[in-house]
């Protein structure tokens, strides 16, 4: 099967690339919005929205159970009603920025996720979350994109396969999420 350890393979080389200074760098952001009861901000489209849904209910559910105080961490795509609603009465592009101006202010986090990192709803988002003050980080491929010129940081995976990209976003993020986990909890980790 040459497709299995082609896959494999590219997958192991794209996961040596995580950069570790945007790990560390993501994980102190949020460990002091953690502290400041600030608001961690999530979004992406199709398998990227998937990526930051899974990984608030990681942010949000384990931090409090190891700590007993929560992260205050959200998916702005996980309201059909909410996003319809936008798309319908102004145009897709708004779907996340609007929910962001919305709920960031400054010191919160805004992470936006883009396989290809020029999803204009996406941009447009991250936008809306520097006008409010917010951090913001990106998560891309494809050479990073608008994505790359727009968030203050952004890891990018150097690959053109929209599963692998995907599948080193979720990685990234778990290490991420994993890291804040140990660095939060009083005696390590509950489970």
């Amino acid at each position: 099967m040459a497709l299995f350890h082609e896959y494999l393979g590219g997958l192991k080389d794209l996961i040596d690339q995580i950069s570790e200074e945007f790990v560390e760098d993501l994980v102190s952001a949020l460990e002091e919005a953690w502290k400041s009861d600030r608001r961690v901000l999530l979004l992406g489209n199709g398998g990227s929205s998937s990526t930051a849904s899974h990984i608030v209910a990681d942010l949000q559910k384990m931090v409090q159970l190891d700590t007993g105080k929560a992260l205050k961490a959200l998916c702005v795509t996980d309201s059909t009603p909410l996003l319809t609603a936008w798309a319908n009465d102004t145009e897709y592009a708004n779907v996340f920025s609007k929910q962001v101006t919305c709920w960031a202010e400054t010191g919160d986090i805004v992470i936006a996720i883009s396989g290809s990192g020029n999803s204009p709803n996406v941009i447009r988002a991250v936008e809306a979350g520097k006008e409010a003050g917010a951090v913001t980080y990106g998560l891309a491929g494809y050479g990073g994109g608008k994505l790359l010129e727009t968030a203050d940081k952004c890891l990018v995976v150097e690959s053109r396969n929209m599963q692998q990209i995907e599948d080193v976003h979720m990685i990234a993020l778990h290490l991420i999420f994993s890291s804040l986990r140990k660095r939060v909890a009083p005696g390590g980790p509950v489970c």
